[in-house]
């Protein structure tokens, strides 16, 4: 039941994102994942804090502007990051330990991935790891590519079907950003530029966001900010290194590599978790 409610509420946040514009009322939300109006409000609020139409506010360019006047620097942000939201804990509990292509290149032969798929609020994912940690997560569409995808880029290496701790542990921050987690290990493989790029992204605090020049100047690199979106766009650990956080000076969410629909409902209910904790705590 609890699976079944997720996928509703997936699918209720993907029909709020591709319909902004059209600001669709309680009714139509409703209609759209097969439940009275009063049934949709109440399990909606229950999942993501408010209700569909306060959700709607965090779906707009708007709020997105607003998100980032309020932006600190990445370093002023680094440096002061603390348990002043339970929904933090899973950017405060990630241990990274990284390679090189080169380094995994030596040490490919015989290196085993381990995957299984899981049901997460946005989506079927695609959750890999090695004997040191996660190396992939991705948003699923058809797991047949998604599996062909995953071989590509770890082309060396034997893949195999099996549920492990490190799966569950990163499944669980898929579903429940509230986990009550041991430290997660992530085991990045990239090359120096891009392990740099990843890890900036760590900083970017839940429910905010920054652009690819914040990134880049993070990295003591403010030129680079175009090999940055691609170093962005290249990230293989879907949520947990939130690259769903970086947006264009502008304002607008830009593309995402799992779908800008999917960035944008991700953004929005981050935002509508941080201002449930926030007003609750007034």
């Amino acid at each position: 039941m609890r699976d079944h409610d997720y996928q509703r509420i997936a699918l209720a946040i993907e029909y709020l994102a591709q319909h902004t514009h059209d600001q669709p009322r309680l009714d139509d939300v409703a209609s759209a994942i097969h439940l009275s109006p009063f049934h949709c409000q109440r399990l909606f609020t229950e999942w993501a804090g408010v209700s569909p139409k306060q959700f709607l506010q965090f779906l707009t360019l708007d709020h997105a502007k607003q998100l980032l006047s309020k932006q600190h620097s990445l370093q002023y942000t680094s440096d002061h990051t603390g348990l002043s939201s339970t929904s933090r804990l899973h950017d405060l509990f990630i241990k990274l330990e990284c390679m090189t292509p080169g380094e995994f290149k030596q040490g490919a032969c015989g290196l085993t991935l381990e995957y299984y798929f899981y049901e997460t609020l946005f989506g079927l994912s695609l959750i890999a790891n090695t004997e040191r940690g996660i190396c992939y997560i991705a948003f699923v569409d058809d797991p047949k590519s998604a599996l062909i995808a995953l071989q590509q880029r770890y082309p060396q290496s034997q893949l195999k079907q099996q549920i492990t701790s490190y799966q569950e542990a990163a499944a669980t921050l898929l579903v429940n950003p509230n986990g009550d987690l041991q430290q997660l290990k992530l085991h990045l493989i990239g090359t120096p530029f891009q392990l740099n790029v990843w890890q900036a992204l760590l900083n970017i605090p839940f429910a905010q966001v920054a652009t690819y020049g914040k990134i880049a100047q993070s990295i003591a690199n403010p030129s680079a900010a175009r090999a940055v979106g691609t170093a962005i766009g290249n990230n293989p650990i879907a949520y947990l290194i939130p690259c769903h956080r970086v947006i264009r000076q502008s304002g607008q969410f830009g593309d995402y590599r799992w779908g800008r629909t999917r960035k944008q409902a991700i953004l929005g209910w981050e935002s509508a978790r941080h201002f449930k904790e926030t007003t609750a705590d007034d």
